[in-house]
């Protein structure tokens, strides 16, 4: 009797390597690639583990093409869509899945109530002010990232001369406040107050004059922000010139003013320090940061840009000292260097430090569970998308094991879509090509005709404005190692004679073979096989001993078959039951 079987493909080997961080790192580390995976066409994915005298540090890197508007755009994204509040990294991908695939991490710092300690300019406008003495870092038009001090100052103008306001921000006694439909739907519950709300408010765009007509005075908070409207609220002592400049009807004059002029940025986030200046990396900014925040050696983001204007998004995780230790600021600097950034800031770090794909996240939680965030930084990809295939490892051959494979691809709108498989010597195999609506579409196939060896799933769309974009997945066709049955119990008896377990299967090519017992979690207590078999037949046998000759606990266990040749490297797997019984 079988089993269920399982069959893993490795793709990836942990690929090795050692980098010496610069002497002033004062720190000697060896670093490893882990894991590596293309997340969307020109996406990849890295998690590196440095290994250094603090312990295990594990970076997330995801490096991107530069964002030029086309098919990949950087901007930030903002939590429920308002300033107040807070929302996980992976919900706020979740709500743009339909129209774009995002990888991105987690943003700016943030107060309680979840606002933003520093600037947000989504699309052109200005939800937020910067922070005083932090960097922060706009992205242009064209995907270039300017990283700087910037300073704020906003005024508005009734019937007489020009008087301060604050963008967005909680109330604070005595001043003005202009709130946009970026704050949330009602401005905050607070008495003694004047608030003139303007019907219809223009985009916010910085270093512009922005005007609209008052449509009606209240004297209480809690108004609702008209959408694409706003709210002008005066507090104390400014509250009496609010009343007599700005009567219902009246034309304000808002200008909110950025030093350097920002206006042709496409969008801009905050966080500091900054970390990365010409290619080198900066051991201190002089920004207004606590020095014990920057020294801890905590989970921290950042963002940085390459030579050739890639993007590189970062994200080290921490809080748990076997696993990952953190960095300190100047650290990740560092690491931002030795992974080619020519400029980079650091963005918000501590429990809410995340990275995330799709909506599934890459980072493990230093808190335990995802953190909520205010905003975040998306890399956004608006062509055709290919999931991995279902299989790594396609092998038709009958034993009801990855017999057939599946494709699926997201189109995010109208599209002529080919897909198409590229095989060996050569072969190709049309699947589709027609007009599609979008969402997802998924195709199927049984590896007819066979020919063994690499194959790559293509599609390409072009959509209704005309954008072309290819996706590509890779797999792997092999009948190599079938037909794995083991029994499916086994009593384990101290003086049992060898082989109360045999596990047979067939080899439909010569390879070298590994046969493990293993625990289900994959830690492995013997090894039956470790040679070359020619094709055929074959049967290993276990009697119940562990690799050190002791008598194995009963419980649940698997035989674990790994085959490698010209071809690739596939295993199987089929779990069992053992029974430890008295002698």
């Amino acid at each position: 009797m079988s089993g269920v079987v399982f069959r893993w493909f490795f793709i990836l080997a942990a690929l090795a390597g050692a980098a010496a961080f610069p002497a002033a790192a004062t720190r000697a580390t060896s670093m490893q690639i882990v894991a590596q995976s293309l997340l969307m066409p020109g996406v990849t994915y890295q998690r590196q583990v440095e290994f250094t005298p603090h312990g295990p540090v594990v970076l997330d890197v995801v490096t991107t093409p530069k964002p030029d508007g086309s098919l990949y755009t950087l901007a930030p994204a903002l939590s429920n869509g308002a300033i107040v509040g807070t929302q996980k990294l992976t919900d706020m991908e979740k709500a743009v899945a339909a129209t774009t695939t995002s990888v991105g991490v987690n943003g700016d710092f943030f107060a309680a109530n979840g606002t933003p300690s520093g600037i947000l300019m989504r699309a052109g406008g200005l939800d937020s002010a910067p922070a005083v003495g932090r960097s922060s870092v706009g992205i242009s038009p064209d995907g270039t990232l300017t990283i700087g001090q910037v300073a704020f100052d906003g005024t508005w103008r009734g019937t007489s001369q020009r008087r301060q306001l604050d963008l967005n921000d909680p109330p604070v006694a005595g001043h003005s406040t202009l709130y946009t439909s970026a704050w949330g739907p009602t401005t905050p519950a607070e008495s003694g107050v004047v608030e003139d709300v303007l019907g219809t408010f223009p985009l916010a765009q910085p270093n512009h004059v922005l005007t609209s007509a008052v449509t009606q005075v209240v004297t209480q908070g809690g108004t609702p922000i008209p959408p694409g409207g706003a709210v002008l609220v005066s507090r104390g002592a400014q509250a009496q010139y609010l009343t007599a400049e700005a009567p219902a009807g009246t034309t304000v004059e808002v200008r909110l003013t950025l030093t350097p002029d920002w206006s042709g940025m496409t969008s801009a986030i905050g966080g500091g320090p900054l970390l990365v200046a010409d290619g080198k990396a900066v051991f201190r900014a002089n920004e207004a940061f606590d020095p014990s925040n920057l020294n801890a050696r905590t989970a921290r983001s950042g963002v940085g840009q390459l030579a050739d204007g890639r993007i590189l998004l970062v994200s080290v995780e921490g809080g748990r000292p076997s696993y990952s230790s953190g960095m300190t600021a100047y650290e990740l600097a560092v690491a931002l260097v030795r992974l080619g950034a020519v400029t980079g800031m650091a963005l918000g770090g501590g429990a809410p430090s995340s990275m995330a794909f799709d909506g599934t996240l890459l980072t493990r939680p230093s808190a335990g569970a995802e953190a909520p965030i205010s905003d975040a930084l998306l890399l956004s990809y608006n062509g055709v998308y290919a999931a991995p295939p279902v299989t790594s490892v396609l092998s038709p051959n009958g034993d009801g094991v990855d017999d057939t494979q599946t494709f699926s691809y997201k189109l995010l709108r109208p599209s002529q879509v080919s897909a198409t498989l590229n095989g060996p010597a050569g072969s190709a195999l049309p699947l589709a090509s027609d007009a599609e609506q979008p969402g997802v579409h998924t195709l199927s196939w049984n590896g007819t005709p066979v020919a063994e060896g690499k194959w790559t799933f293509s599609v390409t769309a072009t959509d209704d404005l005309g954008r072309t974009s290819t996706a590509t997945r890779e797999f792997v066709l092999d009948n190599t190692l079938s037909s794995l049955v083991v029994t499916p119990s086994v009593a384990l008896r101290a003086k049992a004679p060898p082989g109360p377990l045999t596990a047979t299967f067939l080899l439909a090519h010569p390879a070298k073979v590994t046969a493990t017992i293993e625990t289900r979690s994959g830690v492995v207590i013997a090894t039956l096989l470790n040679g070359k078999l020619q094709d055929g037949p074959q049967t290993v046998l276990w009697n119940g001993h562990t690799g050190t000759g002791a008598l194995a606990f009963g419980g649940a266990y698997q035989v674990h078959l790994v085959a490698v040749n010209s071809i690739g490297k596939v295993s199987l797997a089929a779990p069992f039951t053992a029974h430890r019984l008295a002698r």
